[in-house]
């Protein structure tokens, strides 16, 4: 069904396609399905792979397992924890309110924590949490287990209410950070007087027609669900390895949402067609704020890393991680390419594979 998911869709495009193109083409998807065939064994943890080129999904194909314990096949369908991919629906959910005038990027922190007593977050603005550039300190407390994989968004980020000093000025510095994303679990629910869940739902994902897109919570059925996997070299087995074993699975402003690759695809289209934002807000979103020294040619912008390398165009994208799960998922704007790669073990090297990518692009005359 896989292989011939690929031939169907292979067939299609080429049908569209002009003699002059229809080999470069074959040669992008035989050499896409080549590389991931390599990364991704049958019988272990896997990966979803989709390419949008224009409005066509042209490459989709599944690798390996999403659940060992029923040994589930891995599809189009499969429901991964896109971990720090989230960032970008909590960003645009704030732009959505500073579009409506319910808040602004210049906000203080303060404006929206007065219960909060460091007078130090009254010089960090929204826009320094979504740049990651604010300065706060990672100071969670890591030495009750129960907490790190158990904790919510608001008992994640309590400590910063009684913070008493910065890493850096705000807005001098870059300095990832999830727990000033979980701020804006509480901000978007102050601003919009709906609960965050509800928000999310009725005026992100439902208009972006992400009809079963969600966040995790313990007790909740994820359709389709992957469960992210680690190899022990001990047992030489895969251990589930997500919520319950490793840290924070339980927070959403950050990093909660389960998804799909189909259902990435709408999102892409919805931020195109500036169905939840308009225009102006995302081109700002997804323009350079600060340069991310440790990653050449890097930038971040508001929920989105971007790259400008040589020798090739304008790359936007944001990776996550979070027990077994590692994602990938970039698009190229001006040339309306979309690459997904959502993945259940957290073994692999992702920007490499990445690379490899863009140069199947590069190659095929798309960049």
């Amino acid at each position: 069904m896989r292989t011939l998911l690929i031939q169907l869709i292979l067939f299609s495009f080429m049908l569209n396609s002009c003699n002059s193109n229809s080999t470069k083409i074959e040669n992008l998807l035989t050499e896409t399905d080549l590389l991931f065939s390599s990364l991704y064994p049958d019988n272990e943890p896997g990966a979803a792979v989709l390419i949008l080129k224009g409005d066509s999904v042209v490459f989709e194909k599944g690798y390996g397992i999403a659940n060992m314990e029923s040994m589930t096949e891995i599809d189009g369908n499969t429901f991964f924890n896109i971990a720090s991919v989230s960032k970008q629906f909590s960003a645009v959910a704030i732009m959505i309110l500073a579009e409506e005038g319910k808040l602004s990027l210049d906000d203080s922190v303060k404006r929206w924590f007065p219960d909060f007593n460091s007078s130090i977050l009254e010089k960090i603005t929204l826009r320094h949490l979504l740049s990651h550039t604010s300065g706060i300190p990672d100071s969670r407390d890591r030495s009750d287990r129960h907490f790190v994989t158990t904790a919510t968004d608001i008992e994640s980020y309590r400590y910063i209410g009684s913070l008493d000093k910065l890493n850096f000025e705000p807005g001098t510095r870059y300095e990832y950070m999830n727990p000033t994303f979980q701020l804006m679990y509480t901000i978007i629910e102050r601003s919009s007087g709906i609960g965050f869940d509800e928000f999310m739902r009725t005026r992100v994902f439902e208009p972006a027609s992400m009809r079963e897109t969600t966040y995790f919570e313990a007790e909740k059925q994820i359709p389709r669900m992957a469960h992210g996997y680690l190899y022990n070299k001990e047992s030489a087995k895969f251990e589930e390895f997500d919520y319950g074993e490793e840290s924070f699975f339980a927070t959403k402003a950050d990093g909660g949402i389960y998804t799909s690759v189909r259902e990435f695809v709408d999102w892409e289209l919805a931020l195109r067609k500036n169905l939840l934002v308009n225009e102006e807000t995302i081109n700002e979103a997804q323009t350079p704020k600060i340069e991310i020294p440790e990653i050449p040619y890097n930038h971040y912008g508001y929920g989105w890393f971007i790259e400008n390398r040589p020798g090739f165009p304008t790359k936007i994208y944001h990776t996550g991680n979070n027990g077994g799960f590692q994602i990938y998922a970039a698009r190229y704007p001006k040339q309306e390419i979309l690459y997904l790669v959502f993945s259940n073990r957290d073994d692999r090297n992702r920007e490499e594979t990445a690379r490899k990518m863009d140069q199947i692009f590069k190659k095929a005359g798309w960049l």
